[in-house]
C-alpha cells in the first residue's frame, strides 16, 4: 500500500472514530427529560405559570392598604372663564390665577363589606396673578377619615376571595399537567424517530439480504437450476430494497428534525435512540385512580370555580337593582391667608352623605338581567354534571386501556421473536432449496410487520403511560405524587 492511501485510511478512520463519538445515545426517560427541561414548550409552560402566578399577588394586594400622593402642582390658569356673580348671574371675565393641591391618602379596602376607608391630610393653594394686593388663600385638612360604604352592592373582593385563590391553584396543577401533556408529545416524536430508525435498519438488512440472494440465484440459473423468472424476481426485489433505503433514510432525516425541534437540541448535535423494552410492573385501580384524579387535577377544581362564578354573575344582576352608598368624612380642617393658618388651630370637619339611585321604569331590563343570570346559573350546573361524568368517564377509559394495551405489548413482543426465528428457518431452507423465493419473501414480510407492530405496541403502551399520569397527576410506577400542594 503507497503512503498515500495509508495516510488516507488513517484520516478516514479518525473521522469515523471522531463522528462515532459525538453522537449521543438517548433512552425515552433522557428525551422526555430534554423535553421538560429546555423545549420550547416547556418555556411557554414556565412562562405562563409565572404570568399567573403574578395576577395571583395582584389580586393579594388589593387587600393591603395603599399609600398614595396626589394633586396638581402647580396648576396655572390665563383665560377668559366662567365665574359666578354674588347675586347669582354668570359672567366670563378674564382670569389669571394659580390654584394648586396636594392629597396625601393611605386607603384601605374593606373587603367584609366592600367599602373602603382612608386617612387624608391635603392642603389648597389659590392665589390670583396681576394685582399688587396679595390674593393668596390655602385651605387644607391636617387629618381626616373617610368612609366610602356601598350598601346592598355587588361586593367584588368578597367573590374575588371565593375565585381567585382556586383560580391559581387551578393553574399550578395545569402546569403541571401541560408538563405532562410534554412528556406524552414528546414520547410520541421518540417513537416516530425510532419507527423511522428501525424502519431503515429493516431497509438495510433487507436490501443486503435480498442482495445475497439475488447472487445465489444467478448461479443457480448459470447452471439451470432455477428459471430465468425467479431471477427477475429476486432482481425486482433488490430494487425495491434500495428504494427502500432511500425513503427510510428521508423519513428518518424527517422525523430527526421533527424531534430534534421538539425538544430544543442544537442542529449539530447527532444521536441515536434506544428501544425501551423494559416494561415498569405496577397494578392500578379504578377507585385509586379516580381519587387522585379528584383530589389534584385541574379540572376538578375548574368544575368549583365555575359554579361560584355562576353565582357570582347572579349577585353581580342582584346587587345592580339599585344602588346606594354612604359617604362619611370626619376630621380638621381650616383656611387662611397663610400655610401655617391650616394647621395652627384647625376645626372640625364633618361631612356625610346618602347617595342613591333607584330604577323607577326599566321596561324589564332589570329583570330580565337577573332571570338570564339565574338561568346561566342553571346551564352552568347541568354543564358541570355533565363534565362531571365524562371526567369519570375518560379515567375509567384509560385504566381499562392501559391494562389491554399492556397484555398487547406483551403478545407483540413474543410475535416479533417467533417471527424472527422463523425467517431464519425459512433462510436456511431456501438456501438448501427445500423452499422457493416467495415462500421465503413471505417470511420476511411478516418478520418486518411483527417489528414494526412490536415498535407500535411500545408506542401505545408509553403514551397511554404518560397520558394517565396527566390525567391523575400521579406515578403508578413511581407511587409518587406529580403535583406537591403548598
Amino acid at each position: 500500500m503507497s503512503k498515500k492511501n495509508t495516510f488516507l485510511l488513517v484520516v478516514a478512520l479518525h473521522c469515523c472514530i471522531v463522528s462515532h463519538a459525538q453522537t449521543k445515545t438517548y433512552t425515552l426517560d433522557d428525551i422526555i427529560a430534554l423535553a421538560r427541561a429546555q423545549s420550547p414548550f416547556s418555556k411557554q409552560a414556565e412562562t405562563t405559570k409565572e404570568n399567573r402566578y403574578w395576577n395571583y399577588r395582584v389580586y393579594k394586594s388589593n387587600f393591603n392598604p395603599q399609600l398614595q400622593l396626589s394633586g396638581s402642582v402647580p396648576g396655572y390658569a390665563n383665560a377668559f372663564d366662567r365665574v359666578t356673580q354674588p347675586d347669582g348671574t354668570i359672567r366670563f371675565q378674564s382670569v389669571n390665577q394659580i390654584n394648586s393641591d396636594v392629597n396625601l391618602g393611605l386607603q384601605q379596602p374593606i373587603p367584609w363589606t366592600g367599602g373602603d376607608i382612608s386617612i387624608n391630610s391635603n392642603l389648597f393653594y389659590f392665589d390670583v396673578l396681576g394685582d399688587n394686593v396679595s390674593n393668596q388663600l390655602w385651605r387644607g385638612s391636617p387629618f381626616n377619615i373617610s368612609l366610602t360604604q356601598p350598601l346592598f352592592a355587588f361586593n367584588e373582593l368578597k367573590w374575588d376571595r371565593k375565585t381567585e385563590p382556586l383560580r391559581y391553584e387551578e393553574s399550578r396543577r395545569e402546569y403541571v399537567e401541560e408538563l405532562e401533556a410534554i412528556s406524552r408529545v414528546a414520547a410520541d416524536r421518540f417513537f416516530n424517530y425510532l419507527d423511522a430508525q428501525i424502519n431503515l435498519q429493516i431497509a438495510q438488512f433487507n436490501l443486503a439480504n435480498n442482495d445475497t440472494i439475488y447472487r445465489i440465484e444467478q448461479g443457480r440459473y448459470n447452471i439451470g437450476t432455477t428459471s430465468k423468472d425467479k431471477l427477475l424476481q429476486v432482481e425486482l426485489q433488490v430494487l425495491r430494497s434500495e428504494q427502500g433505503v432511500v425513503q427510510a433514510r428521508l423519513d428518518l432525516e424527517t422525523t430527526r428534525l421533527s424531534l430534534r425541534a421538539y425538544i430544543g437540541l442544537k442542529e449539530t448535535d447527532e444521536f441515536d435512540l434506544v428501544l425501551p423494552e423494559e416494561i415498569p410492573q405496577f397494578e392500578i385501580d379504578y377507585g385509586e385512580a379516580l381519587d387522585h384524579a379528584r383530589s389534584y387535577r385541574a379540572d376538578f377544581l375548574a368544575f368549583q370555580r365555575r359554579k361560584v362564578e355562576a353565582e357570582r354573575e347572579v349577585a353581580v344582576a342582584r346587587g345592580n337593582l339599585f344602588s346606594t352608598t354612604l359617604r362619611a368624612t370626619f376630621g380638621l380642617n381650616d383656611s387662611g391667608p397663610n400655610a401655617r393658618d391650616v394647621y395652627d388651630r384647625p376645626l372640625e370637619e364633618q361631612r356625610i352623605d346618602l347617595g342613591f339611585t333607584i330604577p323607577i321604569l326599566t321596561w324589564g331590563r332589570n329583570e330580565a338581567r337577573m332571570k338570564r343570570a339565574l338561568a346561566n346559573q342553571r346551564l352552568q350546573d347541568y354543564v358541570i354534571e355533565q363534565d362531571e361524568v365524562n371526567f369519570e368517564q375518560e379515567i375509567l377509559t384509560q385504566v381499562r386501556q392501559f391494562e389491554v394495551l399492556r397484555a398487547q405489548l406483551e403478545i407483540s413482543r413474543k410475535s416479533d421473536e417467533v417471527a424472527q426465528e422463523r425467517y431464519t428457518v425459512a433462510q436456511n431452507r431456501y438456501l438448501i432449496g427445500k423452499i422457493d423465493i416467495t415462500n421465503l419473501n413471505i417470511a420476511l414480510e411478516e418478520k418486518d410487520q411483527a417489528k414494526r407492530s412490536y415498535i407500535n405496541a411500545l408506542r401505545e403502551f408509553w403514551t397511554a403511560y404518560y397520558n394517565l399520569r396527566g390525567l391523575t397527576l400521579f406515578d403508578f410506577a413511581g407511587k409518587r405524587l406529580l403535583y406537591k400542594e403548598e
